[in-house]
């Protein structure tokens, strides 16, 4: 009994420890969200038993076969809140590619943070790392992704659950970045997990290893993993940064001594490169960080908002990593002309903070990609679209495209006629 008291205060300690250094780092002004991203929620997109919200982020221009980023929140945020805070959409309309922003709902966590540390939500096959997997097989059908292209992402409890992904679900990623995290299989309960957050363990190379290789049958080829942690973290030790190396080191079979390193006036970047000679695994360490995204809001890789772990520090993750994972090279837009069309997905079109003019449960066509397209099948949609009867099936073929263009024109005033 004494020492079940014992683990109950320990564990009080801790949470509360938690709660006061979450909130030191919390301070400052909060990012103006005027021009916050606007997102829509996929209400449905598999079994969900991790009860997860689904957000994405579709450019005006999709590129053809587009890549797709996964970006993971951490604890206290939103899906939006780091949308904005990280810039990721800010690249996505630039270049062209999709973003997906999992949320966490406060039934499962009251502070929002991804269940890393919980078997039932980290093994493969179950719970939050299933909902994400079904998330991104609805993005891949819904958007034409490019399968070759799917990266993963995250902040503190979201840099931790990017581990998970890549651990259970390796096959799916061709990378992934985790900031202010923590290693695969840290944790398997509330208590450990702040043990893992908090003290400078040091769990072997090896056994960090098997925990990924028993995570899943996959034997390779690996994601390339970029790991960033600022020196100053005082909510997740920077060792663990080193214990993300170390796992990823044993599991790629890399050597201890980088292939090259980096020392720039805001960090120290840490490479190494594969068999092939390219970067397999990075280290970003950023000096006097405390726990948060680093931004840059001057020069060229400036990108995203600075606010509550969004710190400006000189140096910009998101675009480090888009131009790391190559996502960020141009693509070849779509437009009418060159064959877009919509389909339209089981999902309310709603923003992260609530409906923007829009009925919940009412479905809006979202981008999707398809190299041919019949202009009387578009027209058609247009009409159920706009709740009217439309024409028949045997009628389609008799409808004059142009026609019902120059209709529209004229309706609008932009037509002389």
């Amino acid at each position: 009994m004494a020492g079940l008291r014992d683990s109950l205060a320990s564990l009080h300690q801790m949470r509360s420890l938690f709660q006061k250094r979450l909130a030191a780092a919390a301070t400052g002004p909060a990012a103006a969200s005027a021009n916050a991203p606007a997102l829509r929620e996929i209400a449905t997109f598999g079994s969900n038993p991790g009860n997860l919200r689904m957000f994405v982020h579709v450019p005006p221009a999709l590129g053809a076969k587009p890549g797709l980023v996964v970006a993971l929140h951490g604890c206290t945020q939103t899906a939006r809140a780091y949308a904005h805070g990280t810039g990721w959409c800010e690249l996505a309309d630039r270049h062209g590619f999709v973003v997906l922003f999992p949320e966490q709902q406060p039934a499962n966590n009251p502070k929002n943070c991804f269940s890393w540390f919980l078997p039932a939500d980290t093994a493969r096959g179950g719970g939050e790392a299933l909902s994400i997997r079904q998330m991104i097989e609805k993005a891949v059908s819904a958007f034409g992704i490019d399968q070759r292209r799917v990266f993963v992402t995250g902040l503190s409890a979201g840099g931790a659950m990017a581990s998970v992904m890549l651990a259970a679900y390796p096959e799916l990623f061709a990378g992934g970045a985790i900031i202010g995290g923590l290693p695969y299989g840290s944790a398997a309960n509330v208590q450990e997990a702040f043990d893992a957050m908090f003290n400078d363990r040091a769990p072997s190379a090896r056994a960090l290893g098997d925990r990924v290789r028993a995570a899943s049958k996959h034997r390779g080829p690996w994601p390339r993993i970029s790991v960033w942690h600022g020196t100053a973290d005082t909510i997740v030790k920077p060792s663990n940064a080193e214990h993300i190396l170390s796992q990823w080191l044993n599991v790629q079979g890399l050597p201890r001594e980088p292939s090259g390193l980096e020392q720039e006036a805001h960090y120290m970047r840490r490479v190494w490169n594969d068999s092939s000679g390219q970067p397999q695994l990075e280290v970003i360490t950023v000096a006097g960080m405390g726990h948060g995204v680093p931004l840059a809001t001057t020069g060229q890789s400036r990108c995203g908002a600075v606010g509550p772990f969004f710190l400006d520090v000189g140096v910009s993750a998101t675009t480090h990593i888009a131009r790391s994972w190559e996502i960020d090279r141009q693509v070849t837009a779509h437009n009418a002309v060159s064959g877009v069309t919509s389909r339209a997905i089981d999902a309310p079109a709603v923003s992260a903070d609530g409906p923007s003019g829009q009925s919940p449960g009412e479905e809006e066509a979202l981008p999707q990609m398809h190299p041919h397209f019949n202009p009387a099948d578009v027209i058609a949609a247009a009409f159920q679209a706009a709740g009217l009867q439309p024409p028949s099936a045997s009628a389609r073929g008799n409808i004059d495209p142009a026609s019902v263009i120059e209709a529209a024109l004229k309706a609008a005033g932009l037509s002389r006629g």
